[in-house]
């Protein structure tokens, strides 16, 4: 029985509310169905720049992203103290993030991993990936098969951190980046936001700047809250200047006294 088939007979034996049928909600499910089973695009394009750091001595990792894609904080990075962070944009694939983290703690190398993940993925060369462990070494995946207009991309990588993006207004971009990653002193985020802050200014996501989060995490103190399992998630999910915006959620952020 092929996909929309399937869908076809659960809707029709299973008990389910009544707006689950309405003829809207049917029709966008019924194209969703048909374009996963002729091949369509069900995985959002996301274009965008991002940043992972890791603080090999303190135990803090992180990332960072920003694009004109609404809410990109919430789909790109993913982080986690004792493995590393992961970012998976252009062609981005969620269930990447959680794969990722997890090959990580069981000590594989970046490279290994992103071999892993694109074994058996349809689309390869439309995704970009970059991938940091808990010992500062990297590695990246570029969409070679970008269209057009996913033009600039690139990647560049140096000590405990890698920038990567598409749709860039230039290789500037990913410059501004790497050289606030090795000037800034601070810590992961201020690491983080340095990068994205000079890549923004440098041009960033030529479109324009819609939307930008941060992740960090960092190993567990006993009682210690988390937000959405990390200790620092901060996001701007529609702005006119989005990461302008997100820096100053991380300085109000940093100015509030926490138990170290």
């Amino acid at each position: 029985m092929n996909l929309v088939a399937r869908a076809a007979s659960i809707l029709a034996s299973a008990t389910i509310s009544p707006v689950f049928l309405s003829p809207v909600f049917l029709s966008l499910f019924f194209l969703y169905t048909s374009s996963v089973a002729l091949g369509g695009e069900p995985e959002p394009k996301i274009a965008t720049f991002s940043v992972v750091v890791c603080d090999p001595e303190t135990g803090e990792v992180g990332a960072a992203v920003a694009s004109m894609y609404p809410a990109v904080g919430k789909v790109v990075p993913f982080v986690k103290a004792g493995a590393g962070a992961f970012c998976t944009q252009h062609y981005s694939n969620a269930e990447f993030g959680p794969k990722a983290l997890v090959m990580l703690e069981t000590g594989m190398k970046p490279e290994e991993i992103i071999t892993e993940l694109l074994r058996h993925d349809p689309r390869p060369e439309q995704r970009q990936l970059g991938i940091i462990d808990m010992q500062g070494r990297t590695a990246n995946h570029n969409p070679t098969q970008a269209g057009k207009n996913s033009d600039w991309w690139g990647y560049t990588a140096g000590k405990n951190y890698a920038v990567q993006g598409n749709t860039l207004a230039g290789r500037e971009v990913l410059v501004a980046m790497a050289k606030a990653c090795e000037e800034t002193q601070g810590t992961v985020g201020d690491k983080l936001m340095a990068a994205l802050k000079a890549g923004d200014d440098a041009g960033g996501d030529h479109r324009g700047r819609l939307a930008a989060g941060i992740r960090v995490d960092r190993p567990r103190i006993d009682g210690e809250p988390r937000r959405d399992g990390v200790w620092l998630a901060l996001d701007v999910d529609k702005s006119d200047n989005a990461v302008n915006d997100l820096l100053k959620l991380y300085e109000d952020w940093k100015a509030k006294p926490r138990d170290e």
